[in-house]
């Protein structure tokens, strides 16, 4: 008679991590709708998502926090050809901004 013995799951290189995009987009109607119709389309699930106004409202900053996929690559290449996307960036997992929320959100 065997006995199974239960682990607790560690990380490993298999479990997928995060990046987070930092996208500088034009400030008009329809521009979240066309960057989340894009993941949409892809099959490509947002955890998180922030939007701010910048440079007087002309422009806006966009963070999505996404899991890294071999399709992300693409997807990038394909936002950096919207008409409305001036800029693409990529961070780690860790970057300040939604740190930042998970503690405004956690906290007592």
């Amino acid at each position: 008679m065997s006995t199974r013995v239960l682990e607790e799951p560690r990380p490993s290189s298999t479990s997928p991590s995060h990046t987070v995009l930092e996208l500088t987009v034009l400030n008009h109607p329809g521009v979240m709708s066309h960057i989340c119709g894009l993941f949409a389309r892809r099959a490509f699930n947002v955890d998180g998502i922030l939007c701010m106004p910048v440079n007087g409202g002309r422009t806006s900053r966009i963070w999505l926090r996404v899991r890294e996929d071999q399709r992300l690559e693409q997807l990038i290449r394909q936002m950096e050809k919207l008409a409305d996307v001036l800029e693409v960036q990529r961070h780690d997992a860790e970057h300040e901004v939604f740190l930042r929320l998970e503690q405004f959100f956690t906290s007592d």
